[in-house]
């Protein structure tokens, strides 16, 4: 049995659609990734598999609960961070564990190991305020409230969004620690480079998603050659490359722009051009894709196109 299963979701808010027939399965003991920019639906998931929400049409299940029909089972059994903190910001960090604890009919004492490689890096602000905490230590402390009563299936929409990147790599460090508990795990992010941590990702647009299957398998069917390019005159640059025939897309990335064609690339010609147009300390180097790479491919339709893959 899956953890998760979900068949032709959709879900619509008066004349926008969140959703748009969305499937795809998480695994026992899976950590499975939804990435996606703003506004691609994952938030919404979210709320229809904690049953929050309600979908217009298709099934889904958690756990082996229907989300409509077993939805106090489901709440039994799943915990789930949301993307804002939520927690009582006026209660102390021990008091805010506690309180979840009592929603459940445990104690802090009864599942403190589970918790334990959290809650020791905040246990010395116990009693601080939620509300006064880092954006690290609320996040952690969010973790502990949904992990206190040992569910079965975890839901973090957004876990990592407005925190330092030392705080973001000790949390996924946690995720994969649970995940050798054996917890299931449905995360999104807006963070493309966070995808590698995950054992499947779907990458997600628009209320659809545009494929489904690891990390490595994702960036291995990009076979169309691709290329950083960096100039004295970025901008310019940009502009230029994008007017180029041999050129499918150009995008900034980093300190360089990245350019890909089906249809190859001449650097030769791509440098004689730019140096004709005034630019100058010309950089050209061949790249491999990244995720990011990726998903802009798949959303502007110039390279890779896969139906999204359910299997595991």
């Amino acid at each position: 049995m899956n953890a998760i299963e979900v068949n032709g979701i959709s879900k619509t808010y008066k004349s926008v659609v969140a959703l748009n027939n969305v499937s795809f399965s998480v695994g026992e003991g899976e950590l499975f990734g939804l990435i996606g920019p703003d506004g691609a639906g994952k938030t919404t998931l979210f709320r229809l598999l904690t049953t929050l929400l309600t979908p217009d049409s298709g099934t889904a299940t958690v756990n082996g609960f229907d989300t409509v029909k077993d939805y106090k089972s489901i709440r039994n059994c799943v915990g789930y961070m949301p993307g804002k903190f939520s927690l009582y910001p006026d209660l102390t960090v021990e008091e805010n564990v506690e309180f979840f604890a009592a929603l459940f009919g445990v104690t802090l004492a009864e599942n403190y190991d589970l918790i334990a490689p959290i809650y020791t890096q905040i246990e010395p602000f116990k009693r601080r305020k939620a509300g006064k905490l880092s954006g690290g230590m609320k996040q952690k402390l969010a973790l502990c409230c949904a992990l206190i009563h040992k569910p079965k299936v975890l839901f973090l929409d957004e876990p990592t969004t407005g925190v330092d990147a030392v705080s973001r790599s000790e949390f996924w460090d946690m995720l994969s620690e649970l995940k050798r508990k054996g917890i299931s795990m449905l995360v999104s992010t807006p963070y493309m480079d966070e995808a590698s941590r995950c054992d499947r990702i779907a990458l997600c647009n628009a209320g659809s998603i545009l494929c489904i299957d690891n990390p490595q398998n994702l960036i291995s069917k990009f076979d169309t050659p691709l290329y950083a390019v960096a100039a004295d005159n970025m901008y310019a640059l940009l502009k230029l490359v994008r007017t180029m025939p041999c050129v499918d897309e150009c995008y900034p990335f980093g300190e360089y722009h990245h350019i890909f064609s089906k249809t190859g690339i001449d650097c030769n010609t791509i440098r004689e051009t730019l140096e004709n147009n005034g630019l100058h300390n010309i950089e050209i180097q061949s790249i491999t894709a990244s995720v990011e790479d990726v998903f802009i491919a798949l959303t502007q339709k110039k390279t890779i196109d896969y139906e999204p893959d359910n299997t595991r």
